[in-house]
C-alpha cells in the first residue's frame, strides 16, 4: 500500500511506502530473596525480549533483545524495569542499536527504572549508533528511595564511522526525569534537530564530536565519589570527560571524535567505578 504521506529526499507530495512498524514492550521485576536477585516477572510482547544469561555474583543481569534488527521510522518501544527491596539488577544490550533513517515519522523508546528499599540497579545499554537522517526520540524516567542506588550510562553515535557518515539531516530527543523520595533531583533533555552534524561543530553543543556519552549516579554516598572518580577521568586520545556532583548524585560526560575513543575511554572507567566486571556482552 501506498500513499502521499511524507516528503521524501526534500520532494514534497513525494509517493512513500506506509510501512509496518515495530512495536514491542518487555516488563522485568525482580527481587532481592536470601541475600540473592530473583526475577520475579517478565512480561514482553511484540519485537522486545530480555534474556536472563547466568552470571557470577549475587546480582542479575538481564539482556534486552531488539529481534527487529534496529530501529526504523514510527517504531515505539517500551521498556519497565524494577528492582524491588533488596535486589541488585543490571540490565544491557546485546550490541549497538542501530536507528535507521526515517522518511518523516519519528521511532519512539521509553525506559521507565523503578527502584525498591535498598536496590541497586544499573542501566548499561551499548551504544546508539544513529544513520543520516535518522529520528529518535526517548525518554527515561526512573523512580527511587534515597537508599537505592541507580547508575545509568548512555552513548550515542552521530552517524557510521565504518562508513564516514555525517547526518547531514536528522532529529535525536533524548529525555531523562529521575526522582529521588518522591523529588525530582535530576531533568536533562538534549535536543538536536536539523543538520546535526553542523550543530556539532559548535563549542557549546560538542566541539566537533561524534560520539557522546553522559553516566549518571544516584546514591547515597554520589557526591562523595566527585573526587575520586576526577582523578580517573579520560583526557586527551580523541576523548574529553568532566564530572560533577549536586544534589545527592554524580554526573560524567563524555565527548569524543570516534565511538572507538568513547570506549577506550569509557570500559575501564566503568569497570573501575563499578568495582565488578561489566556484562559480558559488552566484551563480545
Amino acid at each position: 500500500m501506498y500513499v502521499n504521506a511524507w516528503p521524501f529526499e526534500g520532494v514534497p507530495g513525494s509517493i512513500v511506502p506506509e510501512r509496518q512498524r515495530a512495536i514491542g514492550r518487555v516488563a522485568f521485576s525482580a527481587a532481592g530473596l536470601n541475600g540473592r536477585t530473583r526475577p520475579m516477572r517478565i512480561e514482553e510482547s511484540g519485537s522486545m525480549r530480555i534474556r536472563l544469561p547466568k552470571g557470577e555474583g549475587r546480582g542479575l543481569d538481564g539482556v534486552l533483545v531488539n529481534t527487529a534488527g534496529g530501529i526504523a521510522c514510527g517504531d515505539r518501544f517500551s521498556v519497565e524495569i524494577e528492582a524491588q527491596a533488596g535486589a541488585s539488577v543490571t540490565v544491557t544490550t546485546p550490541a549497538a542499536e542501530k536507528v535507521y533513517r526515517s522518511d518523516g515519522p519519528v521511532a519512539e523508546l521509553s525506559v521507565g527504572l523503578v527502584l525498591g528499599a535498598g536496590a541497586r540497579l544499573d542501566w548499561l545499554p551499548q551504544e546508539t549508533i544513529l544513520f543520516d537522517r535518522a529520528r529518535l526520540a526517548r525518554r527515561l524516567d526512573a523512580s527511587m528511595p534515597g537508599d537505592a542506588s541507580l547508575t545509568l550510562f548512555e552513548a550515542v553515535v552521530f552517524g557510521r564511522e565504518a562508513r564516514s557518515e555525517h547526518i547531514t539531516h536528522g532529529l535525536f530527543e533524548d529525555r531523562w526525569r529521575i526522582r529521588r523520595g518522591q523529588r525530582l533531583v535530576y531533568a536533562d533533555t538534549l535536543r538536536l534537530d536539523g543538520p546535526i552534524a553542523d550543530l556539532l561543530q559548535k563549542p557549546s553543543v560538542g566541539k566537533g564530536a561524534r560520539a557522546l556519552a553522559t553516566m549518571i549516579h544516584v546514591a547515597p554516598d554520589a557526591e562523595a565519589r566527585l573526587e575520586p572518580v576526577r582523578a580517573h577521568l579520560p583526557s586527551g586520545n580523541g576523548c574529553d570527560a568532566a564530572a560533577s556532583a549536586w544534589n545527592g548524585l554524580l554526573a560524567v560526560r563524555f565527548c569524543a571524535e570516534t565511538i572507538g575513543a568513547l570506549r577506550a575511554a569509557a570500559l575501564p572507567f566503568l569497570l573501575a567505578f563499578r568495582g565488578e566486571p561489566l556484562p559480558r556482552v559488552w566484551l563480545s
